[in-house]
């Protein structure tokens, strides 16, 4: 608007034209002052509605607008720019309007049918909710759980927006329908809930009692097994009202409690006792590897035999690790007879004293089976009647050959 001559003029009697394709028409009248002052007022109110479709277009382009009120404003401007006493170009300011008005229906037009797509989704949301609410109706037994997710639904519901009244109110019926449905089987369930409790509290008790009477019990295995069956039967039974449920559950499991940790002192008193068998085998396992076999096996048949003597009477370990060690000592023993057997065949029968020594043996083992008999003890009997077998059967086998 350098000069506003080139979109209006004034007349000499003072009156304002504005200058448009369709020729010129009157927009008002100065007396105040100069023609070039009358045509600058005009002018301003030209730009005043410039800034007004600048600030439109604007937030039409931001999406800070609401695109069916921008439209409303927009057809405003355009519908009083044939009256508007301005000047200025309104052909150029109509035509920004045109273009506007376009982008503001297309953009009317997509938020309507965005709208009507968030009007099915949330139709179908509370479909969806109330569907949920009459099966948790129909079927549900956890009532706790149940009674929260119907007000889990409830408060979901109320965030849903854009349904229509009628949708909304029908759908509301259903839910409160079902809600109502529950209320009524939860509270049937409960008033015959306390029938049950009276049995319930009668079983437990008998649970309690026989819990409380072995707890003092030493039949380690026998007393556990049984105590989880009382738990399994515990878990069972229904429930009592909670005041007595609590007060009973605190008694039955204060006497697994007492139970299992007399057990545990026991057992760890015990796995201490086969740790330090274990740590005295290791030792003599370490004392038999270490023999020089092949440079004296009469030598080490001897030491290898009171290592033996001594390992059967350090007693039981712990279950993970007998049998590897046991094989480790059996290895050392089968070296043994093989350079035992290697010297037999060596010398003469008449000058070899292995025989005596093999009988030595025997004996040996057959008092070694006499005191694991006078015992009772089960598990040496069976390894003192092994050895003795192995040592007869050695001792034929060399008579045989000599």
């Amino acid at each position: 608007m350098s000069d506003p001559a080139n979109f209006g003029r004034i007349d000499s009697d003072g009156t304002v034209y504005v200058k448009t394709a369709a020729g010129e028409r009157s927009v008002g009248s100065w007396q105040a002052g100069t023609p070039e002052e009358g045509l600058a007022h005009f002018v301003r109110r030209y730009l005043d509605l410039v800034v007004e479709v600048d600030l439109l277009e604007a937030r039409l382009g931001s999406g800070a607008a609401d695109a069916s009120q921008t439209l409303s404003s927009i057809r405003r401007l355009r519908g009083g720019l044939d009256e508007a006493h301005v000047v200025g170009d309104l052909d150029g300011l109509a035509a920004r309007l045109d273009k506007l008005a376009t982008t503001a229906e297309e953009r009317a037009g997509a938020a309507r049918a965005e709208r009507e797509a968030a009007k099915v989704e949330a139709v179908a949301r509370k479909n969806a909710l109330v569907e949920e609410a009459e099966k948790i109706a129909a079927e549900a037994t956890g009532w706790k759980t149940a009674g929260d997710r119907l007000k889990e639904i409830l408060d979901e519901w109320k965030t849903i927006r854009g349904v229509d009244k009628k949708t909304d109110s029908e759908l509301w019926k259903r839910y409160a329908a079902a809600r109502d449905g529950f209320a009524r089987r939860r509270g049937a369930h409960f008033a015959t809930l306390d029938q049950s409790r009276k049995q319930a509290q009668g079983r437990k008790e008998e649970l309690v009692v026989e819990a409380e009477s072995l707890a003092e019990s030493s039949e380690w295995n026998v007393t556990a097994d049984r105590l989880k069956q009382l738990m399994g039967e515990w878990k069972a039974a229904p429930r009592a009202s909670k005041e007595t449920e609590q007060r009973l559950w605190e008694r039955f499991r204060a006497a697994q409690d007492a139970f299992f940790r007399r057990r545990s002192e026991v057992f760890s008193a015990r796995d201490a006792e086969l740790k330090v068998n274990l740590e005295r085998k290791q030792a003599l396992l370490a004392e038999a590897e270490a023999l020089d076999i092949d440079a004296d096996p009469k030598a080490a048949q001897a030491r290898f035999r009171e290592i033996q003597g001594q390992w059967h009477d350090v007693g039981r370990l712990p279950r993970d690790a007998g049998s590897g060690i046991d094989r480790r000592l059996r290895a050392v023993e089968d070296k043994v007879k093989t350079a035992m057997d290697a010297a037999w065949r060596r010398t003469a029968p008449a000058d070899n004293p292995l025989l005596t020594q093999m009988r030595d043996q025997v004996a040996e083992a057959e008092q070694r089976l006499a005191r694991a008999q006078a015992a009772g003890d089960a598990k040496r009997i069976k390894e003192a009647e092994k050895a003795l077998e192995s040592k007869r059967q050695f001792l034929r086998l060399a008579e045989g050959s000599s």
